[in-house]
């Protein structure tokens, strides 16, 4: 059995923990109001702004074993450079306060998965940041565009109008990044480096899920 094979089976419990959650069901079928919509814009935003610097760390701790990784994770930067500002334009399509965005911390959870992903890079192993690239773009490609039509009907608006040019374009975008990386994870056969991966997954996914609990950007 291929690793991402594994991964998936080992990670799948976990992912599906979000989809069961009252608030994520009802975000996916009824949509948000603009003020939720602008929370959680606001705690993306941060998730994404950290997401290439933690690529980065991780990137620098990749000795010559894991040398396909610092590849990959250098190609993945620049394709990812400059998409919190896509997040930003969609929390002012949708008339929030980019400079409040910018300016204010995340929810809890936020900060710990954020807090979390440094740390498993810089301080575990450098292939943690591979569960942090795994469990965002499943949640990206199979649940960004959902998201995105939901809340747009919801609001009264076209997806196209503005507002949703991240999770719409990372939907599709998403799909072709796991393909590589379903490729990446397959070069991956050092057992310790897997079992990092496999923790960093899980974690991500449950701290994702955390926005829609209790002291999340939803869970009030």
């Amino acid at each position: 059995m291929s690793f991402f094979i594994n991964l998936v089976e080992l990670t799948d419990a976990t992912r599906r923990e979000i989809e069961a959650l009252p608030k994520v069901q009802s975000l996916i079928h009824h949509g948000l109001p603009v003020l939720q919509y602008r929370a959680f814009l606001h705690d993306l935003y941060h998730i994404v702004w950290h997401f290439c610097p933690i690529m980065a760390a991780a990137a620098a701790r990749c000795d010559d074993r894991f040398r396909g990784l610092r590849f990959e994770l250098y190609e993945r930067i620049e394709e990812e450079k400059g998409h919190d500002e896509w997040v930003l334009a969609d929390i002012e399509a949708v008339g929030g306060d980019t400079d409040a965005a910018r300016r204010m911390l995340p929810s809890a959870p936020t900060q710990g998965m954020i807090g979390f992903n440094y740390y498993a890079s810089e301080r575990i192993h450098p292939c943690a940041v591979l569960g942090m690239l795994y469990a965002l773009e499943v949640i990206s490609s199979v649940y960004g565009g959902r998201a995105a039509d939901s809340i747009a009907r919801s609001l009264e608006r076209d997806v196209d109008q503005g507002g949703f040019k991240f999770l719409s374009s990372h939907a599709t975008m998403d799909v072709d990044h796991m393909a590589s990386l379903n490729r990446l994870l397959n070069t991956i056969d050092d057992p310790r480096a897997q079992e990092v991966i496999v923790n960093s997954t899980r974690v991500n996914f449950h701290q994702f899920g955390q926005l829609f609990q209790p002291g999340g950007a939803l869970g009030s």
